[in-house]
């Protein structure tokens, strides 16, 4: 059977990022894609331009239009921007039901630029992470959710893990900021703590890292026996995302990764 998948996030025009991350990322994992869009954004690999945010009733009219008519067997959130956006997601979530539900607590671009509100993080706190199974923030935006100061070691990191598992069923803290030689992770699924390291790669086409390694989990989880074998099988996909990425030639910034590495001659 082929797996149905939903991305709800912003847009991206260069490729990288959002939405068409997403898509690329369930179709080269075998997962067929469906959106609903929250925000289209005037980006590329500098940066954001601009950002005009769909309304919450709009968005909520496409997940009600989607799930009334399409089998969804996994959910990927990505940035939502706005409390009447999350507040649109966590009725649908609610009244739905997807089996795997997995977010991105998108809140910072790679470029640096801000895509949440105030309010809109507080929506996440209080409604969004207790209804969805698997958060993937890094550094930053876990300090974020949590009220912190960012983590500058892993035994930080795993204070903060250990805390947000408070609130959400899986967490995985992406601790790529920290730099070195690794690229450390650490999850927590089912109260049992995994460290992932994976070799750091020389490269600065990293637009969009979240986004995929978000949908790759979201993708593999439905061809996956648990969590942990998930998020380790889209680890595995990110990295020889990354490995080919300097083979594409896309932007004069932070271009994108390659997801079609593996099927691309």
């Amino acid at each position: 059977m082929i797996f149905n998948a939903l991305s709800i996030a912003g847009t991206d025009p260069s490729g990288g990022a959002g939405i068409q991350a997403d898509l690329k990322t369930f179709s080269a994992l075998g997962v067929y894609g469906t959106t609903v869009i929250t925000a289209l954004v005037a980006q590329n690999t500098q940066g954001v331009a601009a950002i005009h945010q769909v309304p919450g009733d709009f968005v909520a009219a496409q997940l009600q239009s989607l799930f009334d008519d399409v089998r969804i067997d996994a959910v990927k959130i990505g940035m939502l921007g706005t409390a009447e956006v999350i507040e649109a997601v966590v009725a649908a979530l609610k009244r739905h039901r997807p089996r795997y539900v997995v977010l991105d607590p998108v809140m910072v671009a790679t470029s640096g630029d801000h895509l949440l509100t105030a309010d809109a993080m507080r929506a996440i706190r209080e409604k969004l992470l207790p209804v969805v199974d698997l958060i993937t923030p890094n550094l930053p935006e876990a300090a974020n959710l949590l009220g912190e100061d960012e983590a500058t070691s892993e035994e930080d990191m795993l204070g903060q893990l250990q805390r947000l598992h408070r609130v959400c069923p899986g967490v995985l803290i992406k601790g790529g900021h920290l730099g070195g030689p690794e690229s450390v992770d650490l999850l927590q699924i089912d109260g049992k703590v995994t460290r992932l390291a994976a070799v750091r790669v020389p490269t600065r086409n990293t637009h969009g890292t979240g986004c995929t390694l978000s949908a790759a989990i979201t993708a593999l989880r439905t061809q996956r026996p648990d969590w942990a074998s998930a998020v380790l099988a889209a680890k595995d996909y990110l990295t020889g995302a990354l490995l080919a990425a300097d083979t594409l030639d896309v932007g004069h910034g932070s271009g994108p990764v390659h997801h079609f590495y593996a099927l691309w001659p």
